[in-house]
């Protein structure tokens, strides 16, 4: 069984975040410039298994589509045609970016690595991963 490697996208940087083998656990992996994330990934790809990739879809807390969620569903097209032996899934990412900043503060992170938000983007990656997997255990 391979691994799922997860995105949330942006426009400068994507958080990435793959789990382990058995796909139990997820965890934040790297914070990759949008503009290299397709050589990131087949660089990835040479030494690991790789069956699914997941996109975080971005909505406002009305579920409506926001600035940020055409040039993700353009991502994702992109996924498709480079990768087209990878099935591709979405994940509502709403709120994850501040369950992250949460999350980094009850790390006990001091303010110099709370303020990177490359470390907020692979973090937020990571939680939509584990609640994909969680939602798929069911």
């Amino acid at each position: 069984m391979g691994r799922i490697m997860c995105f949330d996208y942006g426009s400068k940087r994507i958080g990435v975040a793959v789990t382990d083998e058995l796909r139990i656990i997820s965890s934040p992996f790297a914070t990759c410039p949008s503009n290299e994330i397709f050589d990131f990934i087949t660089a990835y790809l040479i030494d690991n298994v790789v069956d699914k990739f997941i996109v975080g879809m971005p909505f406002d807390m009305r579920g409506k589509n926001t600035d940020a969620t055409n040039p993700t569903r353009d991502f994702i097209k992109k996924l498709r045609k480079k990768y087209s032996q990878i099935s591709i899934d979405t994940y509502d990412e709403r709120l994850t970016s501040r369950i992250a900043k949460d999350a980094i503060l009850l790390m006990g992170k001091n303010k110099k690595y709370r303020r990177n938000k490359s470390n907020i983007d692979k973090i937020s990656a990571s939680i939509i991963l584990q609640s994909y997997l969680k939602r798929n255990e069911l």
